[in-house]
């Protein structure tokens, strides 16, 4: 296509210098200096481009400037008031309109018009100025203005066309950036809801012998003889573990329990602060500088408290996990947002420790995925459910190239 492009102009160019040179054959040129000037006009027009980028900002208006001069030096050398070249003004005019607006159209056409009109002072010295004259000479310059206008018209339409068009493209591309970004959160919900189910039965089933296992150690741990601390030591290890395990389910059970979300009118600010107040207290030697961001209008939204300080404690304590060897900074932004067509409140939290890979950004949020050593993966998981079950978002975006960004929405309807 760009080589087709290139094709394209270059023969328009050539195009371009053969009509001007035909200008030569239908009216002939005696003079050397009005044939330079002709041949000057038609390759500063093919030029005029590279000039207009060597110029800079007003490279336009020194290129609509040399043609309108150039234009006079042929006007000069071809008889003045009485050269048949006088339409060679219309190429400034048309340069005019397709660079400027309405009004520096008229401005750039009126100096065009001006320049050909200079050659009415000399003419005068010779010829005598009839009303005929007049007239004709006014038709002239109108139509140097009409043309100005209608192509300008043109091409600011044109513009405006161009404008339209791009910003429908840009409505389609982040309609299309939604859409996938519903798709992806369907099926994470999609995922979450049958992992619950599985979870509860699963959880169900497991508690029912963990409590055999436990009452049996704890019988076992009563009738050992005294002297045989090996064995208590033993049952003391099966009843530990044992609760363990039952901490494990309670949390697969209330992960897969609907949530009873009581909202109310919140100051999210609030809510994050004591996030991020419980965050340093749990680490007081901490490292980690926090630098909060919080915009003025950030309205109350409706959150069930204790849920949404479960959200931005999770986050912000996994952000603290990740930069807590080398430290790092922890940046936690509060604004007013519009998503998805409603408006509400987008809580970040961009940190600058190691990141999410992007192959795990949508398995993060999954039941049982985690990188953590030790982990159980609910964490996240039970962060969505929250977010959801307020009909918000959550997603994760690489920050700037180090860390991860976490972007939290809720509503405010």
């Amino acid at each position: 296509m760009a080589e087709e492009r290139r094709i394209k102009f270059a023969w328009m160019d050539v195009l371009l210098l053969v009509f001007l040179a035909s200008l030569a054959v239908l009216y002939p040129i005696d003079e050397i200096h009005a044939q330079l000037v002709l041949l000057s006009i038609g390759f500063f027009q093919v030029f005029e481009r590279s000039f207009i980028a060597v110029a800079g900002p007003r490279g336009e208006a020194y290129s609509i400037l040399i043609k309108i001069a150039l234009a006079s030096l042929l006007m000069a050398h071809t008889g003045g008031i009485n050269s048949s070249y006088y339409l060679i003004y219309y190429i400034p005019v048309v340069t005019a309109a397709m660079y400027s607006g309405p009004w520096g159209t008229l401005a750039w056409t009126a100096l065009s018009s001006a320049a050909y009109c200079s050659f009415l002072i000399p003419a005068l010295q010779v010829y005598r100025f009839t009303a005929s004259s007049a007239k004709e000479l006014a038709i002239r310059n109108l139509f140097f203005f009409l043309a100005g206008m209608l192509v300008n018209r043109f091409v600011v339409e044109s513009r405006e066309q161009a404008e339209r068009y791009r910003q429908v493209a840009e409505q389609l591309t982040e309609t299309n950036r939604r859409l996938e970004q519903a798709q992806a959160d369907a099926r994470r919900s999609e995922r979450l809801a049958a992992l619950g189910q599985l979870t509860a039965g699963l959880a169900h089933e497991i508690r029912n012998p963990l409590g055999v296992i436990k009452g049996s150690a704890e019988t076992l741990g009563r009738k050992v003889p005294s002297d045989d601390p090996v064995a208590r030591e033993l049952a003391g290890y099966i009843s530990s573990e044992v609760n363990r395990l039952n901490s494990l389910v309670s949390r697969f059970l209330s992960f897969a329990r609907p949530l009873e979300v009581k909202k109310r009118p919140e100051n999210v600010i609030q809510i994050v602060e004591t996030a991020i107040k419980a965050a340093q207290e749990h680490w007081p030697d901490s490292r980690i500088e926090v630098q909060r961001n919080y915009s003025d209008d950030v309205p109350s939204i409706p959150v069930d408290a204790e849920l949404a300080e479960q959200v931005f404690k999770n986050i912000i304590f996994n952000a603290y996990e990740a930069m807590e060897a080398n430290g790092g900074k922890l940046q936690v932004s509060v604004t007013r947002e519009y998503s998805d067509g409603r408006n509400g409140v987008e809580i970040a939290f961009a940190d600058t420790g190691p990141g999410v890979p992007p192959e795990l950004r949508e398995q993060i949020f999954n039941p049982f995925f985690t990188t953590k050593n030790g982990g159980v993966g609910l964490g996240l998981s039970i962060v969505s459910k929250i977010v959801d079950d307020h009909g918000g978002w959550i997603r994760v975006d690489p920050n700037g190239g180090r860390g991860a960004c976490f972007r939290v929405f809720f509503p405010a309807e």
